[in-house]
């Protein structure tokens, strides 16, 4: 069944207003009409059946027939701090995370980053693009909730910002020692958890020394060195597979 994702402010008690560019692939590209079934979620985790009532050029009205909690969405939090790649690997990391399950993606600036971006109103713009390819995917996936892409932070706030997780820790490609798994079993009942992924040129020691002397745990991934929009996918699935809900 198609799902589609409204706010909650178009959601009363028995009915649901449609009225983004979801009316055009609904009434056009699906070719759906009245009767016809639809899922809608809230985008916090509740999903509701809903029948189409009325179909008009720039809004849909359809009839809640049943709401449930979403079955989609693990059972911890856990956030992406992925520092900024090149051309288009960003959106393709928003994409698969979200498939995998992940609840927020942060983009971060390190010095070795080959993008720049220095000025608020480029940032808006980026982050806007992404929250549009979060809630595309989040619907093609069937997820309860879509994931937000958050404002872009500095090292320095990444730090200050770690303190609210159960678990958080950097994947390090210079860490031989302490294992993700070592890390992800250190700890019982974690409902939150939260990681950093260099740039394709890798962390500047001088910022692996600041998070490391802050606190922030160094894991390794293995012997072999990933790239940045395949290291955070696999470390959320790794994530997802240790104390998630991947079995």
């Amino acid at each position: 069944m198609p799902k589609f994702f409204v706010t909650q402010d178009k959601i009363s008690d028995n009915q649901i207003i449609i009225d983004s560019e979801d009316v055009t692939h609904i009434s056009r590209v699906l070719r759906l009409e009245k009767g016809d079934n639809v899922t809608v979620c809230d985008g916090q985790g509740t999903d509701y059946d809903a029948q189409i009532d009325t179909i008009e050029p720039k809004k849909i009205l359809l009839n809640i027939v049943s709401r449930q909690k979403s079955e989609t969405e693990p059972n911890i939090k856990v956030t992406l701090f992925q520092a900024l790649p090149k051309a288009s690997k960003m959106e393709y990391i928003i994409q698969k995370t979200t498939e995998l399950g992940i609840s927020e993606i942060v983009p971060v600036k390190l010095s070795r980053c080959v993008v720049k971006i220095d000025n608020k109103k480029d940032e808006k713009k980026k982050i806007d693009r992404w929250q549009k390819i979060a809630e595309s995917a989040a619907k093609q996936s069937g997820r309860g909730i879509v994931p937000t892409v958050s404002e872009f932070m500095t090292v320095n706030e990444v730090i200050e910002k770690s303190k609210e997780f159960d678990l958080f820790f950097v994947p390090y490609e210079c860490e031989e020692q302490k294992t993700l798994k070592e890390i992800l079993t250190s700890k019982s009942d974690v409902k939150s958890v939260g990681f950093v992924i260099g740039p394709e040129g890798g962390f500047d020691l001088s910022e692996t020394e600041k998070l490391h002397s802050s606190g922030i745990d160094t894991v390794t991934l293995g012997k072999r060195i990933l790239r940045t929009e395949t290291a955070g996918e696999a470390v959320l699935a790794m994530t997802m597979y240790e104390i998630g809900d991947i079995n």
